[in-house]
């Protein structure tokens, strides 16, 4: 019996490998082709009448022809300083929130917590016509600060660090209350630096939100001079080299992609880990 049951598991074992690699190759298959495509030649490309999986002679004029055809470096550091103001503030907002709801007591604090979770039921869509409409009134259109002020609260991420704040024990808050310490640097001396991984994981979260924002800047602003790079796609797929030429449209995404990718392969731990332990209590 001993036996067999071994046969099994490894068996059991070698289906589950065998399944884990198929579906890795179907997920990585997408980025491999557009990493090949970028390094094609538009002739060589426009011959293939059959895909080729590989190519001997690659080239790297897709690229040049990706920062020269638009301001793509200016997208870059639009989207860079979008990214970071709106991260950060972001933090600002969430970390005091999910405190006060986490550690606070306070009158309706739970029909308040209540509120916000209902806001997670409203679709997208009408919070982005509310939205539109407040900042064309108050004239912020084409603005940094029209972009960011409308992604600069998450009701998720708050929900994410109260659930982790609330998994610090008690008696350390009352110890730190005893001593005299103040509700903001008990905050920011003790309660941060404990769940260092969750704020960790919610500032990467919101920076691959950010960085892939599509819709609210495509709506708000019409002015070249705050496109990002998600709205730099579009603008060069109709006034830079065109439509039918996918090898530079290609090089342009791997461009815009990278930085992404280098961030979530840097800290897949800490973000796996940071959700994991966000969304376990006790």
């Amino acid at each position: 019996m001993d036996k067999n049951a071994n046969i099994r598991r490894k068996i059991l074992k070698i289906a589950v490998f065998t399944l884990l690699v198929f579906w890795a190759l179907v997920v990585i298959f997408p980025f491999y082709w557009m990493l090949l495509t970028s390094v094609k030649s538009y002739a060589s490309y426009n011959t293939e009448y059959i895909p080729k999986f590989f190519t001997l002679s690659p080239t790297f004029e897709n690229y040049a022809q990706a920062f020269s055809a638009v301001p793509l470096a200016k997208y870059f550091l639009n989207t860079v300083i979008f990214t970071v103001a709106t991260t950060a503030l972001m933090l600002v907002i969430a970390i005091p929130s999910a405190f006060a709801f986490a550690r606070l007591e306070f009158k309706g604090k739970n029909l308040l917590f209540v509120s916000f979770l209902a806001l997670m039921m409203i679709p997208t869509e009408l919070v982005v016509i509310t939205n539109f409409t407040t900042i064309t009134n108050l004239e912020m259109r084409n603005t940094f600060t029209g972009l960011i002020l409308p992604s600069a609260a998450s009701v998720f991420y708050i929900y994410l660090l109260k659930e982790n704040f609330e998994q610090v024990p008690d008696e350390l808050y009352l110890a730190a209350k005893v001593d005299g310490t103040t509700d903001f640097k008990y905050l920011m001396k003790v309660l941060v630096p404990i769940c260092r991984p969750t704020v960790v994981t919610v500032t990467i979260l919101k920076v691959i939100e950010c960085w892939n924002s599509y819709v609210w800047p495509r709506l708000i602003t019409d002015d070249q001079a705050y496109y990002l790079v998600s709205n730099g796609i579009q603008e060069i797929r109709e006034n830079g080299f065109g439509r039918e030429n996918i090898p530079a449209m290609m090089a342009a995404v791997v461009v815009i992609s990278l930085p992404l990718i280098v961030l979530f392969l840097v800290f897949r731990n800490k973000i796996m880990a940071g959700v994991a332990r966000g969304g376990t209590k006790g």
